[in-house]
């Protein structure tokens, strides 16, 4: 199911700390950065935090520019992006600021939280998912129900760490404070446990008065067919390589990316790259990784568009190509149409040389855009 884009963001000491234990809070971001923060609550579909963090900050969660509250109204938007909370427990105080401030309020909760937080009076809008918490299910609630295509995730340290672990989160904001806490009692960022694994990949570095901000995307594939927010992330990849095809009016234009199990990009490729009228993304990509080994037996294929079962300008379809080079696992974007080959059926093949397919239809409009002139 589509998920909204999920954006975590938090400010840490230099020892990785959100807090001290002191009664008041820590400001740990700068003026300069609280203003950027709040550009970034303009511009998403909603903005969410975890039960704790509403026990330990009493937050508002506005968008405190008029100016920035005057464009989302003036672009059809409601004038605050919609307050999400979590909880397990509905174990929550009904005077909170974040129930009285801003616009709609929603509280995902269990059934049995539900039932409390109703009996408590929360002035919110509440959704019971069932007998456990499940952010998979809030996530698919968030999109399917009430249209959230951006969430910005402010913590605290338990949401971070549960949709990272799972995940779940396609970027990461961090700002880093030139401050040590130093208190082991003091709330951390990121709990233990298991994590994605490989780097992440760093896409941008700013220094913003005396903080620093990181922006970072996972790398890591997922496995069979569990999608990971990484998986999304080279999609869109495939899909942009796809606009660089030269056009045909006998092919489509396709993109693809290999990718190791740890994140590592292996190659990519494009359908007519380097001059060649008959090359297909998947064959230009796979030609460039390298010999057959472990790290494509594990690896990944992204391919904008479903590898062809069939074709006529080589002996061997891209199916069968990823099959011969180990390859198990791929995502693509868009079934293949009878346009050129009827019955084409790329995914049967793979499915029956024992390789997982996954299909993200979220993508499907962006992997038809330069193939448009191949319509009707």
């Amino acid at each position: 199911m589509p998920l909204p884009y999920v954006l975590l963001s938090a400010a840490v000491s230099l020892d990785g700390y959100l807090d001290d234990t002191g009664p008041e809070r820590l400001l740990l971001s700068s003026p300069a950065d609280f203003d950027r923060v709040d550009e970034v609550r303009a511009s998403v579909d909603a903005i969410l935090v975890g039960a704790g963090t509403i026990r330990a900050d009493n937050p508002r969660l506005l968008v405190n520019s008029a100016e920035r509250r005057a464009a989302r109204t003036a672009a059809g938007k409601a004038e605050y992006p919609l307050k999400v909370t979590v909880s397990a427990t509905g174990e929550l105080d009904p005077e909170a600021r974040f129930w009285h401030t801003g616009g709609e309020k929603l509280l995902l909760t269990t059934d049995d939280g539900a039932r409390r937080a109703r009996a408590l009076g929360i002035a919110a809008d509440t959704v019971p998912l069932g007998p456990v918490f499940d952010w998979r299910a809030a996530l698919e609630y968030l999109h399917d129900r009430r249209g959230v295509r951006r969430l910005m995730a402010e913590g605290g340290g338990t949401v971070h760490t549960q949709l990272l672990q799972q995940e779940l989160a396609d970027e990461l904001q961090l700002v880093l404070a030139p401050l040590f806490v130093g208190d082991p009692d003091a709330p951390r960022l990121f709990g233990p446990g298991g994590y994605q694994g490989g780097r992440l990949r760093l896409v941008e570095s700013r220094r913003i008065e005396d903080v620093v901000l990181t922006r970072y995307l996972p790398t890591a594939p997922g496995t069979g067919d569990r999608v990971s927010a990484a998986d999304r992330h080279w999609l869109a990849l495939a899909c942009e390589l796809a606009e660089l095809c030269p056009p045909s009016g006998t092919a489509f234009s396709v993109g693809a990316v290999v990718v190791a199990a740890d994140g590592t990009e292996l190659a990519r490729g494009y359908s007519r790259e380097g001059g060649d009228p008959v090359v297909h993304a998947e064959e230009a990509a796979l030609a460039k990784a390298g010999p057959v080994g472990p790290r494509l037996a594990a690896a990944t294929v992204y391919s904008s568009l479903e590898p062809c079962a069939r074709r006529a300008s080589r002996p061997a379809p891209c199916a069968r190509l990823i099959l011969d080079a180990g390859v198990r696992r791929v995502v693509t974007a868009w079934r293949e149409p009878d346009t050129f080959v009827p019955g084409a059926d790329g995914s049967g093949v793979l499915a029956a040389g024992g390789a997982a397919v996954v299909v993200l239809p979220e993508y499907e409009e962006r992997a038809k855009a330069p193939n448009r002139h191949l319509e009707g």
